[in-house]
């Protein structure tokens, strides 16, 4: 019995290793997908944009381009939001650390 099943689990072991693999390439690529579809969704909006403000018309080839320009200008606008709240919230911890530390020191000179 324990045979049989040890000679299933190894025969199998290829089969779950490959359909783990081409899970992980179907993943990269969805994830590549979805990459490529925000950024021509942002370069569309932009050259609209871009459009309303400039007269003339901008080139439709430079749709991706621009929206991947802009995909990047996003995510360092919103690392930076994130660089900030963390300087606040360290900010924050200090003052809370001080006052409850001047909060002991006050009770227990009280008495």
């Amino acid at each position: 019995m324990r045979k049989a099943f040890l000679a299933a689990a190894l025969s199998g072991a290829p089969l779950v290793a490959s359909a783990a693999e081409a899970s992980e390439e179907s993943l990269g690529r969805h994830l590549l997908a979805f990459i490529d579809s925000a950024a021509y969704l942002i370069g569309t909006l932009l050259v609209k944009l871009i459009d309303l403000i400039i007269p003339g018309q901008v080139d439709p080839s430079l749709t991706k381009p621009i929206g991947y320009l802009g995909l990047l200008t996003l995510i360092l606008f919103l690392f930076s939001l994130l660089e900030a709240a963390r300087k606040l919230i360290w900010l924050m911890v200090i003052v809370g650390w001080v006052l409850m530390v001047a909060r002991i020191l006050i009770d227990a000179f009280r008495g």
